[in-house]
């Protein structure tokens, strides 16, 4: 038997032998795995309710399926099935915008197209077409002729979904910035440049993304980004991050630093689990306003009992305060070039204890090569080691931020170099599925 051929059956023992994991764990809980058809939300409706094993053989699954057909279907046709990729959010917009989802609640059995365009302004034919794509790739389901219903993943397109936000955010003001990246590669003025302003959400919109949701014309997309940042911290698993660390490890009335945390959302979820610690959010002070008003909704006792306050601050120009336990960052270097991060960083150098920690909580994409420090994470053979189209997301973000920012995800190397120019060594990398933790030390 050729290597090839043992490559393919390798990989069909793969999917088979992570599906029966699958089942027996949905199994322990009492339920089978969700058809497809289903709008029922399961057992496992997001990343922290589910186990490493049932997370491993998930991203198994996706990697194995993927490089199975890649490698058995002709070159032409998966390249050309690749380039028409941009139909498929270009249908989704169509469908958010005219609240499809909204419109087949409840409605077991489908509307026609004629009923849905009735009630979306939109035409029946053209919406047919749109919803049968959106079907052929198992968003909606065509239950009869010109007929479709809800499933399970055109639920998370229904409005009051955040996920439906996030889908709108990147199908709207991010596409149409991609479409330009070319342009802005192929542009000797801004090819080798890492300055926001050259970035091709720059050029595609004239204005930063920062700036672009300023002003009544845009309230309803700034209200959308708003509501995307929450579907993005849900689907990479925010509610992970007491699971992630060892936070039990720490003191007694530890204090968590959360530097550029927002409105600290991400931090509030860790207090719940660990309610001796204490957080300190620091980021702008318009943040540190909105940040008091979330926790009161969110959180109030915590803001009551003094174990949450809020500092605003310029993370580029200032330092947060000292004596912090750890100090924690996230998402905050991924929008940033390297020299700014080092200014962040080398501003928390200066405000570190001997005894303190700092934490990188963000997307750290691998080299698609195996060894090297992050081998420990990397995928069983033959699959890619960063798992291929089951970690995608992590690259296809990374190109969002080349894209809206002019920055990166970066590799842990590169998060390593960062520490070491700041005054920090690396420790560890804690995999947290899809956004690990870096963890580093003061020199």
């Amino acid at each position: 038997m050729s290597a090839f051929s043992n490559d393919l059956t390798t990989l069909v023992e793969l999917i088979s032998d992570s599906v029966a994991v699958v089942v027996s764990e949905y199994a322990k809980v009492g339920h089978a795995p969700p058809a497809l058809e289903s709008i029922d939300q399961d057992p496992f409706h997001s990343p922290e309710l589910m186990s490493v094993r049932l997370k491993s053989a998930i991203k198994i699954i996706e990697a194995a399926c993927a490089q199975l057909s890649a490698t058995v279907a002709s070159p032409g046709h998966v390249v050309t099935n690749k380039a028409y990729n941009f139909v498929e959010p270009v249908c989704m917009r169509v469908a958010l915008n005219a609240k499809i989802t909204d419109h087949l609640l409840d409605k077991p059995k489908g509307l026609h197209t004629d009923e849905l365009g009735r009630l979306s302004d939109q035409d029946p034919w053209k919406l047919g077409r749109i919803l049968r794509t959106l079907a052929t790739n198992h968003v909606y389901t065509e239950v009869a002729p010109n007929v479709f219903a809800n499933n399970r993943l055109s639920m998370k397109l229904l409005s009051t979904d955040p996920v439906s936000s996030l889908a709108g955010h990147m199908s709207d003001e991010v596409m149409k910035a991609g479409v330009v990246l070319g342009d802005v590669l192929e542009d000797p003025a801004t090819n080798k440049s890492y300055l926001a302003g050259d970035c091709a959400f720059q050029r595609a919109h004239s204005v930063s993304v920062f700036n672009y949701y300023e002003g009544p014309a845009r309230a309803h997309a700034f209200e959308r980004f708003g509501q995307a940042m929450v579907g993005w911290a849900q689907v990479t698993g925010r509610a992970m991050l007491p699971k992630i660390y060892p936070w039990g490890s720490l003191p007694t009335n530890a204090t968590v630093v959360d530097v550029g945390g927002g409105n600290g959302h991400a931090t509030l979820d860790l207090l719940k689990a660990f309610p001796t610690l204490k957080i300190m959010v620091q980021d702008t002070r318009a943040s540190a306003i909105q940040g008091k008003a979330y926790w009161e909704k969110e959180y109030p006792s915590a803001l009551q009992e003094q174990k949450v306050d809020f500092i605003g601050f310029d993370f580029l120009t200032e330092t947060p305060v000292t004596g912090g336990t750890v100090y924690y960052l996230r998402h905050v270097l991924h929008d940033w070039p390297d020299d700014d991060c080092v200014k962040i960083l080398k501003n928390v150098r200066k405000s570190v204890g001997p005894q303190s920690k700092l934490l990188i909580n963000e997307f750290v994409p691998q080299y698609i090569v195996r060894g090297g420090l992050a081998s420990n994470t990397q995928a069983p053979k033959p699959l890619l080691p960063n798992y291929g189209v089951a970690n995608k997301r992590l690259y296809q973000q990374d190109m969002n931020m080349m894209i809206s920012f002019n920055s990166k995800e970066r590799t842990l190397d590169e998060f390593i170099k960062l520490g070491e120019a700041s005054g920090f060594r690396f420790e560890k990398l804690w995999d947290g599925g899809e956004a690990g933790i870096v963890e580093f030390v003061p020199v």
